[in-house]
């Protein structure tokens, strides 16, 4: 079932991982930082919660 991320914009220092992997999923904002701007599936959320190296994102 389509989960919705949360990234925590005072953790998230724009490194792009995110984006990168799950385009879908997440962009870098007008202020270089990650956004979720839409649902996904739960293995791809948990694969961006695993890959950021801030632990700027969760669900």
């Amino acid at each position: 079932m389509p989960k919705k991320a949360k990234v925590d914009n005072d953790l998230c220092i724009g490194c792009g991982l995110c984006a990168a992997a799950h385009g879908d999923i997440f962009e870098i904002g007008d202020d270089g930082k990650a956004v979720a701007v839409n649902e996904g599936e739960d293995a791809d959320i948990a694969d961006a919660i695993e890959s950021c190296p801030v632990q700027a994102i969760s669900e």
